[in-house]
């Protein structure tokens, strides 16, 4: 049963530690999700940090590297590889597209070696914990550790005693851009700019990164290398054939695709030189200005402390008690990926790339502008997740979409660094802001402005309008139909099925009724699609016609579908969580809805490594009677997909809402839909779970989930409640 109030005690703040001897912090595990196409890395990041630092293992000449030019690779670090050719300064984790992972450092020794291919080197005794990663290079004997600030990285290398080298490559990463400068400032740092972007195919989404780099101890020489065209007139241009040229006489500027500077050193055996590099998207001063305000002339150990510190107070506002260590560490180490994105885009000085622009803007004092938003993931649970712990941060990427509408006259899609890549279906802003202006936080957000930026991108048919593209016909048909057997017709509409309702629950918020009412009647369009002769939602021509013939199961394991994007019929038939109840009356009844939901699990046709069916498990409990079935489901999953082993994230993290989903099933909560506000309860994995709450946002301090017993299958009830009446209850108890 659920007791809105109980007399029980609740503790201070200050007793929310898991334990005495061991802080959240070791339970993380960031080596989790770095194999089965999970795509995150075990580097050196602070919380939504601008500079990531981590191993990139996914290029290299050793016969058991998975080499990403040969493979579809969307990560710096894959855990089965064993040949590093370097570090890699800014990454995302969890994203299903290469980008980033550029501005590689390498320490060597022995002979200098320039073409990567060379100079990787196989590793052992790898170590990593939030805010710092540490690998001992065997071919070298040079151990490498890694830490950062919020736009900075420190690397420290102990060497043995010798003929010792630092390199940076400029020319590999996972970027699909070319090209970068380099320059000498002095004996101890270089500066210069490379391009990146693209991401997803997206050919105007490219942005500079600028940097510096510095090294404290004094080289004996340096100099830059370039990849060079073969020499022979009749040699066709082939890059792979290319020789590496090195400038030893020449030190000034270097350009080119394939650049890079190196070091020489004089080592003592053990002698440690640290790296120190700052990083900036608007210019190499900022670089700069960010390297000396953030590092300040301190050393590894103490920046390395300070980066735990960050970890450990953002992980503590929720403390859980009873479960196993393996448990606690898939939790904290879910939680832990989940705030690796979005990323601060500011620089110290305030200045940031505007949205889809050339110019520069500058943050207000005391706000912070974000940038990586992956909404088509995100806005399912993380926005859910952050507007309840971290609505400090939410709130401030709420005022940074709103920011991106002002500058770009449009809110983003799949926004990176200050450029759109129009990646995935609908038009998931609308979905996440909408949630977040119901939701009970007290933000200061201009919500008037949001919902204008939302309704011009719901009713805009325009060209211009690449949020919507399949709008005009969606307004004339009131439906999206398939126009083409490889497009994404029922996702889209899907898509914009949920964000219509949760724009019409903010319309009704705030008092534009006639909107909200037009956007109540349009995200019930997914009826248009259902196709009884199956039993599931199945594409529709223009002409009012189901495709024939249909395969319900094209589309398994990310095969291609006509109608839908990443997913089977059966991954999208139930993916109308704001009408659960109306898709079983067409269905036939409750009946025929349970039976052929319970089937898609007993089938193997649930899909947990992907966004549209992540919900599934939830929803039987709309249904009385049929919780039970939540219970049972909800647990399989996050028992046999989010383990604490390399492969325990079932597919993409896409950025923090895989991790998410464990987060809130681990809680025994799950957010129903964007913009109801309601919460299915389940049973959850901790005796108590402690949830510590801001009060400039909220009038509680904090939310305490007490478990009796072992609730796993039959005995916890359903119940759904809103999330002012969440926060307003300071005790749940679930049997």
């Amino acid at each position: 049963m659920l007791h809105k109030i109980l007399p029980i005690l609740i503790l201070g703040i200050g007793s929310l530690s898991t334990s005495a001897q061991k802080s959240v912090v070791d339970y993380v595990n960031p080596f989790i999700g770095t194999t089965n196409f999970g795509t995150c890395n075990p580097g050196a990041v602070r919380p939504n940090g601008l500079m990531s630092v981590t191993p990139f293992n996914v290029m290299g000449s050793d016969e058991n590297v998975f080499d990403k030019d040969k493979r579809w690779w969307s990560t710096p670090y894959l855990f089965e590889n064993v040949f590093l050719t370097g570090f890699a300064h800014t990454n995302l984790s969890g994203v299903g597209c290469p980008e980033l992972g550029a501005l590689l450092t390498m320490p060597t020794t022995g002979e200098r070696k320039v073409d990567y291919h060379e100079y990787g080197s196989h590793y052992s005794d790898e170590k990593a914990t939030p805010g710092y990663y540490s690998v001992m290079l065997t071919d070298y004997g040079i151990r490498a550790e890694l830490t950062a600030t919020p736009r900075t990285s420190l690397e420290r290398y102990t060497f043995p005693a010798g003929n010792s080298h630092i390199l940076l490559n400029l020319g590999e990463g996972l970027t699909n851009e070319t090209g970068a400068s380099v320059r000498r400032v002095s004996d101890c740092e270089f500066e210069g700019t490379k391009l990146l972007g693209t991401f997803c195919y997206a050919p105007q989404a490219v942005f500079p990164i600028y940097f510096v780099l510095r090294v404290n101890k004094q080289p004996k020489a340096s100099g830059f290398w370039k990849k060079q065209r073969p020499m022979e007139a009749e040699a066709a241009w082939d890059p792979d054939q290319g020789k590496y040229k090195l400038y030893t006489r020449y030190g000034r500027d270097l350009s080119g695709d394939d650049i890079g500077v190196w070091l020489d050193f004089d080592t003592q055996q053990d002698e440690q030189v640290e790296v120190s590099m700052g990083v900036s998207f608007v210019s190499i001063a900022n670089a700069r200005e960010n390297l000396e305000r953030e590092q300040n002339g301190r050393g590894f150990d103490e920046i390395c402390r300070e980066a735990r510190n960050d970890w450990e107070e953002h992980l503590s506002r929720i403390a859980v008690e009873g479960g196993t260590d393996d448990q606690k560490t898939v939790f904290y180490t879910a939680l832990y990926h989940m705030l690796i994105h979005p990323n601060i885009l500011q620089d110290v000085n305030g200045q940031h790339p505007t949205m889809e622009s050339d110019r520069i803007g500058v943050s207000a004092p005391g706000t912070t502008r974000y940038t990586v938003f992956s909404l088509w993931d995100t806005y399912r649970n993380v926005s859910q997740l952050l507007s309840l712990v971290y609505p400090e941060k939410q709130e401030q990427m709420l005022r940074s979409m709103i920011q991106m509408y002002d500058e770009s006259g449009w809110l983003p899609k799949w926004e990176l660094y200050g450029r759109e890549s129009y990646t995935m279906d609908g038009d998931p802003a609308t979905a996440y802001i909408a949630d977040a202006c119901l939701s009970s936080a007290r933000f200061e957000v201009d919500w008037e402005k949001a919902f204008r930026g939302l309704w011009k991108s719901a009713t805009d048919s325009s060209a211009d309008n690449r949020i919507r593209p399949y709008l005009n016909d969606f307004l004339q048909l009131g439906y999206v139909p398939m126009r083409d057997k490889n497009d994404f017709s029922v996702s889209n509409c899907l898509e914009n099925c949920v964000n219509d309702y949760a724009l019409g629950r903010m319309a009704h918020k705030l008092g534009h009724e006639t909107e909200a009412q037009t956007l109540q009647q349009r995200s019930l369009a997914y009826r248009r699609y259902y196709d009884k002769s199956v039993g599931s939602l199945c594409p529709v021509w223009p002409d009012g016609s189901f495709l024939r013939p249909f395969n319900p199961r094209a589309g398994e394991n990310f095969s291609a579908a006509s109608g839908f994007h990443e997913g089977s019929a059966w991954n999208y038939t139930f993916a109308v969580p704001h009408d659960a109840e109306g898709l079983a009356r067409i269905m036939g009844g409750k009946k025929n809805y349970i039976d052929r939901l319970e089937w898609i699990f007993t089938s193997g046709l649930y899909d947990p490594a992907n966004e549209p069916d992540i919900i599934y498990p939830f929803l039987f409990s709309r249904f009385k009677g049929e919780e039970h079935r939540t219970q049972k489901w909800a647990r399989w999953a996050l028992d046999n997909y989010f383990k604490n082993t390399p492969d325990g994230i079932p597919g993409n993290d896409d950025t923090g809402t895989m991790s998410a989903w464990a987060v809130f099933t681990m809680m025994g909560l799950y957010p129903d839909c964007p913009g109801s506000q309601t919460f299915t309860l389940t049973a959850p994995v901790f005796k108590k779970i402690t949830i510590r709450l801001d009060p400039k946002y909220y009038d509680n301090d904090q939310i305490v989930i007490l478990s009796d017993g072992d609730a796993r299958l039959t005995r916890t009830k359903k119940y759904s409640i809103t999330e002012p009446e969440l926060v307003r209850t300071r005790v749940l108890r679930l049997y």
